[in-house]
This record gives C-alpha cells, sequence and structure tokens, in this order.
C-alpha cells in the first residue's frame, strides 16, 4: 500500500496460495519501481522478472531474461568458458613445451625468457566446475494396496475440549485414493487443504463418518510446518533412530552409521547429523523429514507445501523422484512446475466440500477470474451505495436502453477476444522447450508476456462494462 521505487522481496511466495500468487504476479507486472525478488519458484520469476542475477561462488552474473531464459544462457556460457579453457589448455602446454626445450640453449634463451613471461602474463580461465547435482529416490513400497484409502461420508474439522461445538471445516466427504493416483489438490487458504490432509494422515480423527485404509497402507507425511513432524529439541540422528526403533529394525540394518550414511545423502553432513533441529535451516529441516519419509518405504504420499524452504536443485529432486515413484501421491503446493509434473489430476477443496476440478492449472487460473468477478459482484450487491457510483443518472430511460444493447455486444466482442488470446497463449507456452535458441525464446516469451497482458486488460474492460450494465438496470 505504501507507495515506492524499490520493492525488496525475499521469498515473497512461500506461504501463498496459487490465488495470491496470481494476485500477485498481476500486480508486480504494474509496478512501475524497481522490483529485486529472491524466489524458487521458477513460474513466478518467469512472470514477474526480466534480468536474473546468478550468485555463484562468491561472484555475481547478470542475464537479460527471465529464469526460462538464464538456463539457456548459462548452459551455453558453460559451454563457452569449458572449450575456452580447454582451447587455452593447448596454447600454455605448447608454449610450456617451447619453454622446456629452449631454455637453456644459449641460441633460442631470450625467445624462451620472452615466453616464459607470456605464460606468467595469461589470465587462466578456470574449468567448470559442476556442482554435485542433488537427487534422490523413493524405495519401492512393499506393498500396493488397492484402494489405498476409502472415505465415507466424512466431515472433517476440529474437536474442541472446552464442551463448545466442534469446528467442522469440510462435509460429506466421499473420495477413494486408489494406487497410482497422483492428485493435486486445489483451494484458497483457510479452506481446508491442510485439514483435509492432516485427516488422511491421522493426524485428526473425523468429525462424522469414516476412513478406511487398505491392508499394508504405509502413510509418508509431509507436514506444511516441519516441525509438526519433528522434534526440536532432538538430533537428525536421533529421528533416524526412532524410525528405527518403531519400526522393529534393530540390529545389522538399524546400525548408526548406515543412518548416519543415509542421512548424508540428502546432504545433511557428519556435523549437522547431531545439531538439534531448532539449529538447521528451513531447507535442512525439509530434506531431514524426506530422508525420514524415503527410509519408510511409504506406498501412499501426503506432501503439504512440501517445496516452501526447497531450492530449485532440490524441487527438480523431488519432482524427478515423485515422478519415477511407484505409490499414490495426495500434493498441496503453490508451485506450479512441481503440480504439471507430478499431477495427473486436481480435487478442489472450497466451500466445505472436496470435488473434483475438470480442467488444469490453466483452467483453475480462469476459474480463480470467474471467483474474483462473481466476489466483486456480490460485494456490489451487498453495498450499492458504495459500490455503484451514479455516473449517468441524467441520461432519459431510452438511452440507456440503447447503452445497454451497445454494452451487450462489447461484451461479446471482449469474451470472443479473450478466448482466442486464451488460445494463442496456451501455444506459446506449449512451444518453449530447452532445445530452441535463446532469440527463439525471447520471442516466445515476448509473445506469451504479450497476450497475458492482453488478457488483463480485456479482463478489466469485461469488469468496467459489467458495471455500468448493472447500474443501467438498477435505474430502470
Amino acid at each position: 500500500m505504501s507507495p515506492s521505487d524499490l520493492l525488496l522481496l525475499d521469498e515473497p511466495t512461500n506461504h501463498l496460495d496459487l490465488d495470491a500468487l496470481v494476485w500477485l504476479e498481476e500486480w508486480l507486472k504494474k509496478y512501475e519501481g524497481t522490483l529485486l525478488v529472491i524466489s524458487h519458484d521458477r513460474e513466478f520469476l518467469d512472470a514477474a522478472t526480466q534480468v536474473t542475477i546468478h550468485l555463484e561462488h562468491a561472484q555475481l552474473t547478470r542475464y537479460s531474461g527471465n529464469y526460462s531464459a538464464f538456463e539457456l544462457l548459462r548452459v551455453q556460457k558453460l559451454e563457452q568458458q569449458q572449450a575456452a579453457h580447454e582451447k587455452q589448455q593447448e596454447k600454455m602446454q605448447h608454449l610450456q613445451k617451447y619453454i622446456d626445450r629452449f631454455r637453456y640453449k644459449a641460441t633460442k634463451a631470450r625467445q624462451a625468457q620472452s615466453r616464459i613471461k607470456a605464460l606468467e602474463r595469461i589470465e587462466k580461465i578456470s574449468a567448470v566446475a559442476a556442482d554435485a547435482e542433488f537427487t534422490f529416490t523413493f524405495k519401492e513400497p512393499d506393498h500396493l494396496p488397492n484402494p489405498m484409502i476409502a472415505i465415507d461420508d466424512a466431515d472433517f474439522g476440529y474437536q474442541t475440549s472446552d464442551g463448545s461445538p466442534d469446528r467442522k471445516v469440510l462435509s460429506h466427504v466421499r473420495k477413494t485414493i486408489m494406487a497410482g493416483q497422483r492428485i493435486g489438490i486445489l483451494g484458497a487458504n483457510g479452506q481446508g487443504k491442510s485439514t483435509f490432509i492432516k485427516s488422511i494422515a491421522r493426524d485428526l480423527e473425523p468429525l462424522a463418518g469414516s476412513i478406511t485404509e487398505g491392508k499394508g497402507l504405509t502413510i509418508g507425511y509431509f507436514a506444511q510446518q516441519e516441525l509438526d513432524v519433528l522434534d526440536p529439541e532432538q538430533t537428525p540422528l536421533h529421528h533416524m533412530l526412532e524410525l528405527a526403533r518403531k519400526s522393529g529394525q534393530a540390529g545389522q540394518s538399524a546400525r548408526e552409521q548406515e543412518l548416519r550414511n543415509f542421512l548424508g545423502t540428502f546432504n545433511i553432513n557428519a556435523g549437522m547429523v547431531t545439531q538439534t533441529v531448532s539449529t538447521l535451516s528451513g531447507g535442512e529441516k525439509a530434506r531431514l523429514v524426506l530422508c525420514m519419509i524415503v527410509w519408510q518405504k511409504p506406498n501412499l504420499l501426503l506432501l503439504d507445501e512440501p517445496t516452501n524452504h526447497l531450492d530449485l536443485a532440490t524441487r527438480e529432486a523431488l519432482s524427478l523422484a515423485l515422478n519415477q515413484f511407484e505409490g499414490s501421491v495426495i500434493l498441496v503446493s503453490h508451485d506450479r512446475a512441481l503440480l504439471r509434473a507430478v499431477c495427473d489430476e486436481f480435487w478442489l477443496v472450497g466451500r466445505g466440500e472436496v470435488t473434483p476440478f475438470e480442467g488444469d492449472l490453466e483452467d483453475y487460473h480462469r476459474y480463480l477470474v470467474d471467483e474474483s468477478k462473481r466476489s466483486a459482484e456480490a460485494r456490489r450487491a451487498a453495498h450499492p451505495a458504495v459500490e455503484r457510483p451514479v455516473k449517468t443518472a441524467h441520461q432519459p430511460h431510452a438511452s440507456g436502453s440503447k447503452r445497454l444493447k451497445s454494452i451487450e455486444r462489447e461484451l461479446q466482442k471482449i469474451e470472443q477476444r479473450l478466448t482466442q488470446a486464451q488460445e494463442n497463449k496456451g501455444r506459446a507456452e506449449s512451444r518453449m522447450c530447452p532445445m530452441l535458441s535463446y532469440t527463439e525464446v525471447q520471442t516466445i516469451t515476448l509473445e506469451w508476456e504479450t497476450m497475458g497482458k492482453l488478457i488483463g486488460e480485456l479482463e478489466e474492460q469485461w469488469l468496467l462494462l459489467q458495471d455500468e450494465a448493472e447500474e443501467l438496470c438498477a435505474k430502470r
């Protein structure tokens, strides 16, 4: 709300739902000042930025373009650096051979000394030292019950201890989770997404109805707040030893060194395994939870905003691991790249219900726009004096009717243009792939952004005309 020339945003999307994330993206596109943002959400960066500053090995490197353009340009830069390094090494070896051969020959000593100085003056081009990629895989489940979970006419919410009525969040939920399903959960914050996940994870008892689990069901639960499943006063090693004890794995398979090694595969190094969880960073806690989940060999994964504290490399590793996972996945996330990569279907949590959502994330974006329009109309209906200022009170009735017909025609034209713009934007997005040249990426990105801007302008025109039509109708 405060006007600014420079806006500094450090991971602004971590706890936003998709509704708020979409709103923020649109707002930032219209922001007239300078924006500097740190984020691990690649789609958010693509939508909000035009320049990328890469911090690596205590150096900053500037790249023109959004995150997708940066990825391509960096690969090209590394390839060029490696080629230049190899070429320079050949030149230096040639000089060194000459020096070694002639430096002690009187007739060639001067030339040899000249080459020694030339060799010393060469500014060394370092070889590309690629950082070790973080990867992991989920172990093959021992069982794959089918169905995994059957929910029959269940009410979910929170039981009270003071005698007041239970707080019901979701009603009459009837859902079956089959083996191999990959379900994304959509809905605004506060609508009950986490309540739904916690109820399946056995953290909350249903207020009514039943949840039936398949024989051999093993749940891997990633809570939105990592400390819901971690003890801040205990160490990562203690958590792993407790898992081994509870599962009855004693002796050889639960040796301390084996568990230390397993923690190491999740970049929880020797120094960290005996630190208390409270001293770990958000990303380190998230990797510890993932480590614990993988070790338990689950067949059903319940992931509630697993990427909040993960960097891009770990998000990529999680996406790859989930695509190789043989069990079922229920995913709550505002990371659209992860949702697109993992989920085959979506369920919508809202208005006290859990219902199938027919469509993809682009359809959900349009659904959010429509919901926003409906909310605005409801507010105008509730506060007509405030929301509907009279702009044309002097117009006669006949003139109003004529204007209404004109508005209807304009609305139809806008809706047709909206449909076309959305199709064009979708086509532009589908053409984007890593094999394109930088120029092609820039062209497609510009087309995608232009269509997005046009869609926003058309939607704004639609709302203004709709407002005017309602005002005219109210006077008839």
